[in-house]
C-alpha cells in the first residue's frame, strides 16, 4: 500500500510528517454510529501519533433510509450491490483499507470485499478474537433482529469456540424495535436504558460470561464498564483496530 506522509506546521511536532495510513469507511448506517467512529478513530489516532495528526478517513456515508427499507423487504442482493459500489468508489477515491461501520451490513461482507484486494477489517472477527483471548466461552449476542438470528455473524463468533445466546422472542423484538424507531435517530430514552439493563441481567442469569453489543448503535444506550457482566462494544473494537491499522507501518 502507498503510503500516506502528513505533515502539520512548523512548530507542531510531535506528530509532524508522521506515516499514517488512509482508510475509507462506509458509514450512515446508520449516522448516529458513525460519529462514533469517527470521534474514536481521531482520538486514537491522535493519542498514537501526538501533535495535530489526525485520522486521514474517506467516508461514504449513506442515506440510511433506503437502506433500512431494503433491509426490512430482504434484498440483500440489492444491499451487497450497495455496499460493493462504495468499495469501488472508496478505492479508486485512494483509501488503502476499508471498514464497513455497520454489524448488519457485515451480512454482505463478503460479497463487498471480493470486489477489491483492499484489507477489509471484519467487526465480527475482531469481536470474536477479543472474546477468545480474554477466555470467554459463552456470550450473549445482542443487535439487530438479523445479526440476532441470521447466522453470518454468529457464525464468526462460534468459529473462535464461543457459544453464542441471543435473548428470547419478546426481548429480541423489542431491542430491535429500540435501535430502528430509536438508536438510528439518535434517540436515547430511560425507558430502553432500563429494557436493556433487564436483558443485561437475564444474561448473565443465564450464566454468560460476557453480552456482545452486535449493533453499533447500542453502546448509546449501555455503559461497558458498569454492568452486571463483562459487556463487549463492537463500535469501540472495531475502531480500535481501524486505529492500529492506520498507524501500522506498511509490509
Amino acid at each position: 500500500n502507498q503510503v500516506l506522509k502528513q505533515s502539520g506546521p512548523a512548530g507542531s511536532r510531535p506528530g509532524a510528517g508522521v506515516q499514517v495510513r488512509k482508510l475509507g469507511l462506509i458509514g450512515g448506517m446508520s449516522w448516529a454510529s458513525t460519529v462514533l467512529y469517527y470521534e474514536a478513530i481521531n482520538k486514537g489516532v491522535s493519542r498514537g501519533k501526538g501533535g495535530l495528526v489526525s485520522a486521514p478517513l474517506l467516508i461514504e456515508s449513506h442515506d440510511f433510509g433506503p437502506i433500512a427499507e431494503l433491509q426490512s423487504a430482504g434484498d440483500w442482493d440489492a444491499l451487497a450491490e450497495t455496499m460493493a459500489a462504495s468499495v469501488k468508489r472508496l478505492e479508486t477515491a485512494g483509501a488503502e483499507g476499508l471498514i464497513i461501520a455497520s454489524n448488519t451490513m457485515h451480512k454482505v461482507y463478503d460479497r463487498a470485499a471480493g470486489e477489491t484486494q483492499l484489507p477489509m477489517i471484519h467487526i465480527g472477527d475482531i469481536t470474536a478474537e477479543k472474546l477468545a483471548r480474554d477466555g470467554v466461552k459463552r456470550a450473549g449476542l445482542i443487535g439487530t433482529r438479523f445479526t440476532m438470528s441470521e447466522p453470518f455473524y454468529r457464525e464468526r463468533i462460534e468459529a473462535h469456540g464461543i457459544e453464542v445466546a441471543v435473548p428470547d422472542a419478546a426481548m429480541a423484538r423489542e431491542i430491535d424495535r429500540i435501535i430502528f424507531e430509536e438508536l438510528t435517530r439518535g434517540n436515547v430514552s430511560r425507558v430502553s436504558q432500563r429494557t436493556l439493563k433487564t436483558c443485561l441481567t437475564m444474561m448473565a442469569q443465564a450464566r454468560m460470561q460476557a453480552v456482545i453489543l452486535g449493533c453499533t448503535e447500542l453502546v448509546m444506550l449501555v455503559d461497558p464498564g458498569a454492568n452486571v457482566l463483562p459487556v463487549y462494544d463492537t463500535t469501540a473494537l472495531h475502531s480500535q483496530a481501524a486505529v492500529d491499522w492506520i498507524l501500522a507501518e506498511d509490509d
